[in-house]
């Protein structure tokens, strides 16, 4: 473990999404459904955006 505070920020984050993600059998729907939850129980307004068309779009390589 480093002892700049930044990383330990990081690392607490690390251990509280490690937790959320053990405690749900790291089960990808199971976690997203208990964060849609939490979002909506907080009040906090959530803004949703629909997706942007890319101004560029690399072409691909013929050889």
């Amino acid at each position: 473990m480093t002892t700049k505070p930044d990383h330990r920020i990081i690392e607490e984050i690390r251990r509280r999404r490690q937790n959320h993600a053990e405690s749900f059998g790291y089960d990808l729907e199971r976690i997203t459904a208990d964060l849609q939850r939490q979002e909506r129980e907080s009040g906090t307004v959530v803004v949703t955006r629909s997706p942007r068309k890319p101004r560029w779009v690399p072409k691909r390589s013929t050889a």
